[in-house]
């Protein structure tokens, strides 16, 4: 997500129509890896990337909020990571 990727937030979703500038577009030696992978395989991919990215966002919030505990933190990477539907 770009700089830009909070533009939409206050929108209803049906209007957030991406940026030509804010869609990345996946190099084609890289579609061709991910083709060729197993559809169990691919799902390991997004499942790690997932994991990834929540503790990268727990790590943040922490360092942002230290005062937060364990639970808010953990409340507030869900509803980020579920863009606001938890």
């Amino acid at each position: 997500m770009g700089p830009s990727s909070d533009v939409y937030t206050h929108m209803p979703r049906a209007s957030r129509i991406p940026r030509p500038e804010d869609v990345e577009v996946i190099d084609d030696e890289m579609a061709r890896l991910y083709a060729s992978k197993t559809g169990a395989e691919r799902l390991a991919i997004a499942s790690g990337m997932f994991s990834s990215a929540r503790r990268m966002l727990t790590s943040h919030l922490r360092a942002e909020h230290p005062e937060w505990s364990d639970e808010r933190i953990r409340r507030e990477a869900a509803r980020r990571l579920s863009h606001g539907a938890v």
